[in-house]
């Protein structure tokens, strides 16, 4: 028999409110909230580790649940109050899930390919572009992103809504700006930093040999340490008043200009 929640007083529904609301209680548990049919099926097909089901019969189909997973014992139905007090959106999804966080350490980096492509963001603090950053990796299949210096947990609800899921569908890394450029180095991968000092145009590069097309926050751009060891600076020419667009923007174009090269 299926487990049933209809106070929000309910302990348990605290607990997913903390989850939800808080990323120390998600880093102490290891766990996070998922909120969305879709995005649970990315998480599950990126391999993550599902810890519980949580839906609202008068909002989606029991039988839709059943397909998302074969234990029973996962599943919790709550009542549409207790649903609208946790769900992070506006909109009707009726389901949520507890996955266990992965370590994303760059260790874990496997490359599938022999002349891999990594986009790198450095401190990216808004979710929404590290959200969008995440999508465009998603379209452009890179081999892995990294998050130097990150200010903002990977697992943050607004991360995983404005990613659409593609938190779920990209091999990622968080390190130190060091860790990464030893990293980088320690696997023969080229540096290419956007930034506005000694840069050559965008399209002027060769991006098929092994790539890591680096980018930084429109207020302070990248820090010395990727500019002095960068195999070459890169700059998107601009026509307009202003010298920097959103970082994201910006991400999308140079690594479309690198699949345009690899043909794909």
């Amino acid at each position: 028999m299926i487990k049933q929640i209809s106070s929000t007083q309910n302990k348990e529904v605290k607990h997913l409110l903390q989850l939800q609301e808080k990323s120390r209680q998600r880093r102490k548990e290891g766990v996070f909230l998922v909120e969305g049919e879709r995005e649970i099926q990315l998480a599950l097909k990126g391999k993550f580790e599902l810890q519980a089901v949580y839906f609202c019969r008068d909002l989606i189909d029991f039988q839709e649940i059943e397909e998302l997973l074969s234990n029973e014992n996962l599943i919790t139905e709550i009542s549409k109050e207790v649903y609208e007090k946790i769900a992070y959106r506006g909109s009707t999804e009726g389901v949520l899930a507890i996955f266990k966080t992965k370590e994303n350490s760059l260790e874990s980096i496997k490359f599938e390919t022999k002349n891999p492509l990594i986009l790198i963001a450095e401190a990216p603090e808004k979710p929404g572009n590290i959200g969008a950053i995440l999508r465009t990796a998603d379209a452009a299949k890179v081999d892995a992103v990294f998050i130097a210096n990150p200010k903002t947990d990977l697992y943050n609800p607004n991360i995983i809504r404005s990613s659409v899921g593609c938190v779920f569908t990209n091999q990622i890394a968080t390190g130190s700006t060091l860790e990464i450029i030893d990293f980088l180095k320690e696997n023969n991968i080229s540096i290419y930093a956007a930034a506005l000092q000694a840069s050559k145009p965008y399209h002027q590069i060769d991006f098929t040999q092994s790539a890591a097309i680096v980018v930084g926050t429109e207020a302070t751009g990248l820090s010395e340490e990727w500019r002095e060891n960068s195999t070459q600076n890169i700059i998107i020419p601009m026509s307009g008043e202003i010298d920097s667009m959103n970082v994201s923007v910006a991400a999308g174009i140079l690594i479309f200009e690198a699949k345009r090269q690899r043909g794909f």
